[in-house]
């Protein structure tokens, strides 16, 4: 791997170029985006060894991996391109809708032989790792439970905003049949107390349209139920049906997620709880460099 593109210059694309021109590994990184300002802030602490391109991008991508940091509903196209250009993607993404949609082109990558890596962020992303080193714990998982809180820059502020007035998909499995399936609840419902890691300690969380549950229910099929919340104020959860009251910051405070593990070990019941802490874009960005 000589050559990284990354599409979207804003608080996590910028940070993954910045990480990836720290290895040796990566001769050059292609910086893309369609705001000329946004570029040019970015490049200035990258070096020479980062080339940036602006809106109208070329036909061409001269790439090894391609990586999209790019705003809510421009994910599906990107992958669509990466599969027909035969290019490995890491997607940094948290969306619901576009993950799903996004996983419905898993057949395409695979008779192209491209593997596109889904939920390379912080939440999901770290949010799957740290589900997936608990239940290697475990001889045996039957819950996982995600919180969330802290967004990136504006476009995840925007749709943690939305997703809060949409309704969440949690996967239960049925004592008495056994069978598993989709459970949809009401964005903004099912408060819950989740203590993060210090600093930033309890907050109320509650359902939202978020992906985690539908990638581990891919990474961990056997799985009984797993579900996913985010922390909200009471404002959030009022004004999440309409447009944002405030313009989106340019990136967010200290965020956290914390992961609840249940399951069998050694024939006891027991229950793992982890979790990290760190500015969501820069744990986002440490995730998909990571990846690639």
């Amino acid at each position: 791997m000589n050559r990284v593109a990354v599409l979207g210059a804003g608080a996590v694309g910028a940070r993954v170029a910045r990480q990836l021109l720290s290895s040796d590994a990566v001769e050059q990184v292609l910086l893309r985006d369609i705001s000329a300002e946004r570029l040019a802030r970015a490049s200035r602490s990258l070096g020479d060894r980062c080339r940036v391109e602006h809106h109208p991008f070329s036909d061409s991508l001269e790439a090894d991996v391609v990586v999209v940091a790019t705003p809510r509903g421009t994910h599906l196209e990107a992958v669509i391109e990466t599969i027909a250009a035969r290019r490995p993607a890491v997607l940094v993404g948290d969306g619901l809708a576009e993950t799903i949609a996004v996983l419905r082109r898993s057949g395409d990558a695979a008779r192209a032989g491209v593997p596109i890596a889904v939920g390379s962020g912080f939440g999901p992303g770290m949010s799957c790792v740290l589900a997936a080193h608990g239940a290697s714990w475990f001889d045996e998982v039957d819950e996982v439970h995600v919180a969330k809180v802290g967004t990136g820059g504006p476009a995840c502020a925007l749709v943690h905003h939305r997703a809060l007035s949409r309704r969440s998909y949690d996967w239960r499995v049925d004592d008495g049949s056994g069978a598993g399936d989709w459970t949809r609840r009401t964005g903004g419902s099912g408060r819950e107390l989740a203590w993060f890691p210090d600093p930033v300690g309890p907050r109320d969380c509650y359902r939202a349209a978020l992906p985690d549950p539908v990638l581990l229910h891919h990474a961990l099929p056997t799985v009984g139920r797993i579900t996913a919340r985010v922390a909200a104020t009471r404002r959030d959860r009022l004004t999440a049906p309409l447009p944002m009251l405030s313009p989106p910051h340019v990136e967010g405070g200290m965020g956290a997620v914390r992961v609840e593990v249940r399951g069998r070990r050694d024939d006891a019941s027991e229950v793992v709880v982890l979790g990290a802490t760190e500015r969501p874009a820069v744990a986002a960005a440490a995730v998909a460099a990571t990846t690639v």
